[in-house]
């Protein structure tokens, strides 16, 4: 007998006859002898509908309060499940957060769990029960609600599955797995079988939203095999798992893009130690992400230096901004939120070379422009102007031939 988590998100449980479905998958588990744990999302647009009534009252909300909000909309998806489950003649039990206790810190909004709690679940188990229990939730030392942040599902499924040392996590979303590029984009974009935890971890900080990126670093350090899958259709789905021979020698295994960038250039930053801490340092004290930066000195000894943030943040990272920068006597602000990510990923860089070449004579080509680059073992991202994105993708899909199966790439 093995031991299965299944998560559903907001689509899969959006209506009553979903709902059904969702009970239906896990009974055909429970009745092949599997140990299932169901980790549910609140039903599709309940967690937005909570968030706007608390924006109706203020946009200077208190945390705590926020959380005890959007936390209720789980609450109502568990107990529907449970419902179905039992309806169709198998035992069910449903949890909160709290009462199975999801441990987390106090970060409302955005808490970090810290352990999960597994004698109730496993009593319940060995019961011959299916045991739902609320994602996204928690709890603090002091007994506040907390939650995890937008796709904390993805993370509590995880999480449970580390804690229970299940054989498998199923993640089932409105897509049936991992591919190679956005479909909307790449008409013959394809379906992976198997992917590694690091390229799928690139792969969600490069803007792919298949799977919450805390998700995916719990799975690689508990080394829990992690699957993707429809819960609308039937199939294999794709699977997070350690590296292995076949994934090393394919050089590029997946092209991302990612809309939700803004570029600062700061021109005429004195040369002198600790310039760069304080334009970063004013962003991180304001809580804005800096992704890639690129710094250059002129013969002058001027340095313009420029850094990517979320779209989101870039009017607000202006602001931040306005008197770091006068106070080191830098000349200029300027910006530009016309721009987009596009980002090679593959493990087999780490072993291939002339991938960047590759890159940039595809774009080329195209007369694609690249105004910044920034690299790791196993990535390449440049950023674009945002109305070429669209055919960059498509062009570096076709260059590095991700239309073909990982055996035909590696033969050829």
């Amino acid at each position: 007998m093995s031991l299965i988590v299944q998560k559903y998100g907001g689509t899969s449980v959006g209506t009553i006859e979903r709902i059904r479905n969702v009970a239906a998958r896990a009974i055909a588990a429970h009745k092949e002898g599997h140990q299932v744990v169901v980790t549910v999302s609140a039903m599709s647009g309940e967690t937005n509908r909570l968030v706007a009534l608390v924006e109706a009252i203020t946009d200077h909300y208190n945390k705590r309060e926020y959380d005890v909000v959007v936390a209720a909309g789980e609450q109502i998806s568990i107990g529907l499940l449970a419902i179905a489950i039992e309806n169709q003649g198998v035992p069910a039990r449903s949890y909160l957060g709290w009462q199975v206790r999801f441990r987390t810190d106090s970060v409302y909004s955005k808490a970090r769990i810290l352990e999960v709690e597994s004698e109730r679940i496993l009593a319940d188990l060995a019961k011959g029960m299916i045991v739902v229990i609320a994602g996204f939730q928690g709890i603090d030392e002091e007994g506040n609600v907390t939650t995890l942040g937008r796709g904390g599902s993805d993370t509590s499924a995880v999480a449970l599955a580390a804690a229970l040392k299940a054989d498998r996590c199923d993640i089932y979303t409105d897509v049936d797995g991992v591919y190679t590029s956005d479909p909307r984009i790449v008409s013959n974009a394809r379906r992976l079988d198997r992917i590694s935890y690091e390229e799928m971890l690139e792969m969600a900080s490069l803007g792919a939203k298949v799977l919450q990126i805390r998700s995916v670093e719990l799975a690689k350090k508990y080394n829990v095999p992690l699957r993707v899958l429809s819960s609308m259709e039937e199939g294999g789905g794709t699977l997070l798992t350690e590296e292995d021979e076949l994934m090393e020698k394919v050089i590029v295994s997946a092209i991302t893009h990612n809309r939700d960038e803004a570029k600062i250039t700061v021109l005429g930053v004195p040369d002198k130690p600790g310039v760069a801490a304080t334009i970063v340092g004013a962003l991180a004290d304001a809580n804005i992400n800096v992704d890639m930066i690129i710094q250059n000195i002129s013969a002058s000894g001027e340095t313009d230096m420029t850094f990517t943030v979320p779209r989101g943040d870039y009017q607000s990272a202006l602001e931040v901004l306005d008197q770091p920068v006068k106070s080191i006597a830098a000349r200029e602000i300027r910006g530009n939120k016309s721009i987009a990510k596009v980002s090679a990923v593959g493990v087999g860089m780490r072993s291939h070379t002339g991938v960047a070449q590759k890159m940039f004579a595809a774009l080329s080509k195209e007369g694609i422009n690249i105004q910044m680059i920034s690299t790791s073992e196993i990535k390449i991202s440049v950023i674009l102007d945002e109305k070429y994105m669209e055919l960059a993708v498509r062009t570096l899909h076709d260059a590095f031939e991700l239309d073909k199966d990982a055996g035909d790439r590696v033969n050829n």
